[in-house]
């Protein structure tokens, strides 16, 4: 009977290379790996999966969960390759699941034992000290390796996590001695082979070491893995920085500098880089010189980084860091078994990315979506019903277009989202249901997804900067599994219950809910969105929640949502919100204006977008008013004009789709509210200034009409304070109103010319804020308008040189061709 034991480093791509060669050498009956015993079970599934993937473990019901992620260049995966396809049993000897889910590591961080052999060799760099040593020799010294270890581990006291851990892998070691295993080997990190080899501890100590230790439920799957997350030192990362260069050395024996070369200058040409092949010769050069001149055995990546950067990308950074993100780390996303264990909600997730023909990736790609396509109506409502559970596979971008029927996502599918839906599992068996059930919870004030591992220190088989062999001095938790997250307080949802969800998030629940064609959960949300309506007595509450409802209606509208309920409940908080108004707008500072003057603007494109009822006399709500008809045309005594012709700044009071000019009777009731607002006696002048713009815009004034207000508001009879916080709220970042009226342009000019100088300096920061929010060619034709008028301190128009005027005169004869006269 033998047992050897290889010492490895996790994900080390010469380690790799090495035990699979040694194994076939061993030929052993049994193979013992570092993992959670639970997943023996899973292992047969290996074949049939292309990594990277990971070993989840998790507890039902909790936030507790573990990953032991494996790429192709991983020691054990190339362990548990050799063992299913000899058919020689494997079994994993790590502390079992149940224990590591339920116990805090009170371990302290250790000194890097890497760090440690690499000063001795004359090393600075640990990395460095193990490629030249392991890596580039194309083979493993595994004594050579375990000699060392136990150098640097003598005189160590393992903490008591790291103890238990060992004290498991010995009782798996000798259960599978006495069972008769005859070639025994066991595959481990290289810092646990002294502890798994020469004078053990007795059986008694270690059994003593493993009584009563803490215990949860854990169930445990295969869960696909990417480049990315194996590169990350935090969160579920397993502490490697370079995947991709990994792979390239585990996967390509022959020349690997000169063909990850070669990969580089296809990345750059990919986005248009001039790059030839005698780029390449010279990097490959470089990198070679650089390797001779260090003493190294083959250019590592610091030296192909190095030649990179001088030859292939001519020192621009942006480009080195391409090269570094799409071939060093890479963008590679594993996938698992058909027959891999899954909650339901997974499997339905991956039935429904079958059928709408949308395949998980890990690079973000754009996604453009014309919802009159029925298949990409579906794929938009799958990927809104995910965004409700918390999984934002798909996140909305900016369209491009001013349809309502495009969608733009950005796609990029991330590891932890299957611990997202494993804990949604409790809602339902598929998406629909699930994010139904999510959308009830939230209503009644429970939490908008669930409470997700909260990411920790370095994950993996062993965390650190030595992945495998022990975690640096930053490490955080100990070798093993890192559990992440804590149980959750609870903090949120008490908080949700005590104080109720506010009425914005009610109205954004409501349009999520259409957007996802939740109809099952729909009448519940309306039905809290009118409760909590009819409660709120701020109005800057409703002014918040009323724009996302009359989204909510137009977008049910053009998916074929139903929608019922939206209409009524948005025209009341319309009523309240013209009730309320007047008064809200006394009595307020410049921070407390500034934020109601958003809230006007907000409410004034929703009520934009209110489509009228199709009732016989047009609009629906009170007597329809046709465009251009005055206060007097009906005996409602407040119904102003609406112009067809709404001006830039506001989106206008008139969109298509509202037939034969006909005006909905909410449109009316807010014109009315603002002309009120706007002619009561002084409100705060950022406001005026900025009602007045809106109600030119919307032909409820005349543009004399806005110059009478604005040389009002400009005499010297007012602040110049004031005036210039009503110049700014009439402009609110539009300049081309002054471009194209010369009254209200000399009205300002004239103003500014007025001031003294000690008043300008006053006014200068808000002058400066206004006219900054213009756009450069604004500003440009304001200032040239100015300019041209010639405008002196008097007020008098400067005469015209006409004799220095005749050339050009002349010339512009010449072109059009106007004969002489």
């Amino acid at each position: 009977m033998s047992v050897t034991v290889l010492g490895v480093r996790h994900h080390g791509p010469g380690s790799a290379r090495a035990v699979h060669a040694e194994l076939a050498r061993l030929r052993p009956d049994a193979i013992l790996i570092e993992g959670p015993p639970e997943a023996d079970g899973l292992i047969p599934l290996a074949p049939e999966m292309e990594p990277p993937v990971a070993l989840l473990a998790h507890t039902p019901g909790s936030p507790r969960s573990a990953f032991w992620p494996f790429a192709v260049f991983s020691p054990e995966w190339q362990a548990i390759l050799y063992g299913t396809t000899a058919g020689v049993p494997v079994r994993f000897v790590d502390l079992p699941a149940v224990h590591t889910l339920a116990m805090e590591s009170d371990d302290s961080p250790h000194a890097d034992p890497l760090g440690e052999l690499a000063a001795a060799a004359g090393y600075d760099d640990p990395e460095r000290w193990w490629e030249d040593v392991v890596e580039h020799r194309g083979d493993t010294p595994f004594q050579t390796i375990a000699e060392a270890m136990a150098a640097v581990r003598e005189g160590h006291v393992p903490g008591p996590h790291e103890a238990r851990r060992e004290a498991h892998m010995r009782r798996c070691l000798r259960a599978a001695v006495k069972e008769g295993f005859e070639r025994i080997a066991v595959v481990c990190g290289a810092w646990h082979v002294p502890a798994l080899t020469g004078a053990l501890p007795s059986a008694t100590a270690d059994n003593a070491l493993l009584r009563g230790l803490p215990k949860v439920k854990a169930e445990l799957t295969w869960v696909p893995w990417t480049y990315g997350r194996l590169a990350a030192r935090s969160g579920y990362g397993a502490g490697i920085t370079s995947p991709g260069w990994y792979y390239h050395l585990f996967a390509v024996a022959d020349r690997p500098v000169e063909r990850w070369l070669t990969s580089a200058a296809a990345v750059l040409r990919e986005e248009g880089m001039a790059v030839s092949p005698a780029h390449v010769i010279e990097a490959v050069r470089l990198a070679e010189s650089l390797a001779a001149l260090r003493g190294r055995p083959l250019a590592g990546l610091s030296e192909v980084t190095e030649a990179v950067r001088a030859v292939l990308c001519d020192g621009d950074e942006l480009l080195v860091r391409l090269v570094q993100r799409r071939l060093v780390v890479g963008d590679r996303l594993g996938t698992v078994s058909p027959r891999t264990p899954m909650v339901p909600l997974q499997r339905d997730l991956r039935d429904q990315q079958r059928r709408v023909k949308l395949g998980p990736e890990a690079v973000e790609r754009e996604l453009d979506l014309d919802l009159r396509k029925p298949l990409d109506l579906a794929r938009s409502r799958l990927l809104h019903r995910l965004r409700l559970l918390g999984v934002d596979w798909g996140r909305p971008g900016e369209s491009r277009g001013r349809g309502t029927f495009r969608e733009v996502w950005r796609l990029a599918w991330r590891p932890e989202y299957d611990v997202v839906l494993i804990e949604s599992a409790a809602l339902g068996t598929t998406v629909e249901s699930a994010a139904t059930q999510r959308a009830r919870t939230m209503a009644t004030g429970g939490p908008a997804h669930p409470e997700t591992p909260v990411p920790g220190p370095a994950a993996g088989l062993l965390p650190g900067p030595a992945p495998g062999l022990l975690p640096g001095p930053a490490a955080g938790p100990p070798p093993g599994p890192a559990a992440h997250g804590v149980p959750g307080s609870g903090a949120h949802r008490a908080s949700g219950a005590a104080h109720g969800v506010s009425l914005a998030e009610l109205t954004g629940l409501v349009e999520r809910c259409l957007l996802a064609d939740l109809g099952g959960a729909l009448p519940e949300v309306l039905a809290a969105l009118s409760n909590r309506a009819a409660l709120d007595t701020d109005v800057t509450h409703l002014m918040a929640a009323l724009p996302a409802m009359v989204r909510a209606q137009r977008y049910g509208d053009v998916r074929g949502t139903p929608s019922d309920g939206l209409e009524a409940i948005a025209e009341s908080m319309l009523d309240r919100i013209c009730a309320g108004l007047p008064v809200a707008v006394t009595g307020i500072d410049d921070e407390a204006a500034a934020g109601l003057v958003e809230h006007i603007e907000a409410v004034h494109a929703a009520v934009a977008l209110l489509t009228p009822p199709p009732t016989a006399g047009g609009s629906g709500g009170g007597p329809p008013v046709s465009v251009g008809e005055t206060p007097s045309d009906h005996d409602t005594g407040g119904v102003g004009r609406v112009s067809e012709g709404a001006g830039e700044g506001s989106g206008g009071l008139v969109p298509g789709g509202v037939p034969s000019g006909r005006v909905p009777a909410g449109r009316r009731r807010w014109v009315v509210t603002l002309r009120a607002v706007c002619d009561r006696a002084r409100p705060h002048p950022l406001i005026e200034g900025r009602l007045t713009r809106l109600l030119l815009d919307a032909g409820e004034l005349t543009p004399s009409d806005a110059g009478d207000r604005m040389a009002r508001s400009m005499s010297r009879g007012n602040p110049p304070a004031r005036a210039a916080a009503w110049v700014e709220g009439f402009m609110a970042g539009k300049g081309l109103l002054l471009v194209h009226d010369s009254r209200l342009l000399s009205l300002v000019d004239g103003w500014l010319i007025g001031l003294t100088p000690e008043e300008f300096t006053g006014v200068l920061p808000l002058l400066r804020r206004t006219f900054s929010r213009f756009e450069a060619p604004e500003r440009r034709a304001i200032g040239e308008r100015v300019r041209a008028s010639g405008t002196a301190a008097d007020g008098r128009r400067r005469e015209v040189d006409e004799g220095r005027a005749a050339a050009a005169v002349r010339t512009a004869r010449l072109i059009l061709g106007v004969p002489r006269g």
